[in-house]
């Protein structure tokens, strides 16, 4: 649904009805609530679903401001993200690489509407806790990073965007199916003695076929930085928690605006979808090994939507250098650079040579 132009929706705050403070969403629910006393109130969940859109009329009306609105952005000028600005900041620091950036340094910029967004399903304050357990647990951390994860500010939640593509698929194919079998042969060993081994050989036969089916929901990654890019090791969500998209699931936390444009995040899923195709290929030659010749892939009915998905940061800055963290911010696994202390691991060193030349020299006493 258009937004009118004057009206940034996803800029809008909502105060309590009580005390007049911004009302935040709350992790794990559907309510936004009141920090200071408590209030909540329900975000209207749409009833009618996520929003696909079709792809290729999107991809020739680029220019249109259909399922798109103006919102405020922020550049990062040090690592390249873009993060949408709350109104009540005077400044804030960039959550990948923490440097300033200054609300006056705001720039207007249309973007298309998220049709959907993963709401956090844990607190920032559980977040943090991982963020410290897991820090405690690193050997010669630099006391900077233990103080650091003291600190709850160096964590902040962030909304990223991603790219969904649902298709229908359809491809024929040549190739040739594989099947095993075995032999016995005879070798001499290193002492000249004869022995017998079986070995695994292969017989070919031709193989042609078609395999059709949905692909729902490829996920491709509309946000790319020259630092700070999220660990594969965290990025996994459960999509089937997407909600139909409402700007008070964003309320308190930040929102990176895609860099990657929708045409590249296709080509992208093209690539997905081909290797689904000849993985279907393959399931359809069947025998014990495959060959996919030739394949000729289509796609039909393609639609896709922007969605969100959540994560914790911790931007950290030791001797010059960035250094992240990352808890995803549906199921808490977590992930990231971290660095390391010169004086801790040169003492540890010092202390075992130490009690080495000690043992050494009551042994030999």
């Amino acid at each position: 649904m258009p937004v009118e132009p004057n009206i940034q929706k996803t800029e809008l705050k909502k105060p309590c009805a009580n005390c007049g403070a911004e009302l935040k969403y709350k992790p794990g629910t559907t309510n936004i609530s009141c920090e200071y006393c408590g209030h909540e109130e329900s975000i209207n969940i749409d009833e009618n679903g996520f929003t696909e859109l079709e792809l290729y009329p999107y991809l020739k009306e680029m220019g249109a401001q259909k399922h798109s609105e103006e919102i405020s952005m922020l550049h990062c000028k040090n690592c390249g993200a873009n993060q949408h600005v709350e109104e009540n900041y005077k400044s804030l620091h960039c959550v990948y690489c923490s440097m300033p950036l200054v609300i006056e340094d705001a720039y207007k910029e249309d973007w298309i509407l998220p049709g959907a967004v993963l709401p956090f399903q844990i607190e920032k304050q559980q977040s943090f806790l991982i963020f410290q357990k897991w820090v405690n647990k690193l050997w010669w951390a630099p006391n900077k990073l233990k103080k650091a994860s003291l600190d709850p500010q160096f964590t902040k939640g962030l909304y990223l965007p991603y790219w969904t593509f649902d298709a229908l698929l359809s491809a024929s194919y040549t190739g040739q199916r594989g099947e095993y079998y075995y032999e016995t042969q005879r070798y001499r060993d290193s002492n000249g003695k004869t022995q017998t081994r079986r070995v695994r050989k292969t017989r070919w036969y031709p193989a042609s076929g078609k395999v059709s089916g949905f692909v729902d929901d490829t996920l491709i990654k509309a946000s790319k930085q020259r630092s700070g890019r999220i660990p594969s090791q965290i990025a996994h969500w459960n999509l089937k928690k997407l909600q139909p998209f409402d700007s008070g699931f964003l309320s308190g936390f930040v929102t990176e605006k895609y860099t990657i444009p929708l045409q590249q995040g296709h080509l992208s899923a093209k690539g997905e979808a081909k290797q689904i195709a000849e993985r279907w290929c393959r399931q359809d030659i069947g025998g014990d090994t495959q060959r996919v010749n030739s394949m000729n892939m289509s796609l039909a009915e393609e639609t896709f939507k922007h969605i969100l998905l959540p994560v914790y940061v911790s931007a950290y800055r030791y001797k010059g250098k960035e250094y992240n963290f990352y808890i995803n911010g549906e199921n808490g696994q977590i992930s990231g650079t971290r660095p390391y202390s010169f004086w801790k691991i040169f003492l540890t060193i010092v202390f075992a040579l130490i009690l080495i030349s000690l043992f050494v020299y009551f042994v030999k006493g």
